[in-house]
C-alpha cells in the first residue's frame, strides 16, 4: 500500500531527524505498553494503597491529562520518579527484534538522529539495543533530561532543543501519538505521523502521514 501524504514538506532540508521511541520505532504489535501499563497499575496499587480497579482509573487519567501518567502521580501524591521508572521498565523485550531495514533506512539519513522519548533514558537504550538500532542516534533524550516534562508540553521539545541545538527550520519530528507532532509543527518542524490505524485522517499539524516508517525513510530522496 502507498504512503499517504497529507502535506508535501520538503525533507531534503532536513539536518535532524527527531524519532520518537515507543509504537515509532518499534510495531505496536510487540505490545511493550500492555506489560507497562500492568506495571504502572501495580506500583500505583502499592504506591497510594488503592485498589486494582482504582489504579488503573489513576494511570489513564493522568496519561490523558498530562501525557504521561508520572506527572499527575508527582503533582498530586508526591511519588518519586526514579522508582516509579525503574519500576515500569522492568518489562520483558523478547518480543522485540533486530530490524536490519530499518537500521539501514535510519543509516542512510543525512545529518544527525535523535530520540525524544517519555520514558526513561535507560529504557531507550534498552529497546535500541534489542532493536539493533544502538549506536545509530547522537542523542537519546528521556524523560529525566526534560525536568521531567513530557510531550507533547511545550517545554519538554524546547529543553530537548537547547540540548541537541538544532534548527526546528532544518528539522523533522516523527511519532505515532499525532497529538505530539502540534507543537513541533508550531516550532516550524516538518512533522511525520507514524499511523498504526487504518483510515484515520491526519490533524492539520501533520505535514505527513505514514504507514510505515521503514518504507518513508528508504523513498527519501
Amino acid at each position: 500500500m502507498p504512503q499517504a501524504a497529507s502535506r508535501a514538506p520538503d525533507f531534503t532540508r532536513i539536518e535532524t531527524w527527531v524519532f520518537d521511541l515507543d509504537n515509532t520505532l518499534y510495531h505496536p504489535s510487540a505490545r511493550l505498553f500492555d506489560q507497562i501499563d500492568r506495571r504502572m497499575t501495580d506500583f500505583i496499587m502499592g504506591a497510594l494503597g488503592v485498589a486494582r480497579t482504582e489504579a488503573d482509573r489513576l494511570r489513564r487519567l493522568y496519561w490523558e491529562r498530562y501525557g504521561i501518567t508520572l506527572k499527575g502521580l508527582i503533582d498530586h501524591h508526591g511519588v518519586h520518579a526514579q522508582d516509579f521508572l525503574d519500576h515500569v521498565h522492568e518489562i520483558d523485550l523478547s518480543g522485540l527484534k533486530p530490524d536490519p531495514a530499518l537500521h539501514d533506512a535510519l543509516a542512510r539519513l543525512p545529518g544527525r538522529r535523535l530520540v525524544h522519548t517519555n520514558g526513561a533514558r535507560a529504557h531507550a537504550e534498552r529497546v535500541l539495543s534489542a532493536r539493533g538500532l544502538d549506536g545509530l542516534f547522537e542523542g537519546i533524550y528521556g524523560i529525566e533530561d526534560k525536568g521531567l516534562e513530557p510531550k507533547p508540553s511545550a517545554a519538554a521539545y524546547d529543553r530537548v532543543r537547547e540540548h541537541a541545538r538544532f534548527d526546528p527550520a532544518r528539522a523533522a519530528m516523527v511519532e505515532d501519538d499525532a497529538r505530539n507532532l502540534a507543537v513541533p509543527k508550531a516550532r516550524g518542524m516538518a512533522t511525520v505521523w507514524v499511523c498504526h490505524h487504518e483510515g484515520e485522517k491526519a490533524p492539520e499539524h501533520v505535514d505527513r502521514r505514514v504507514t510505515c516508517l521503514t518504507r518513508f525513510l528508504s523513498e527519501l530522496p
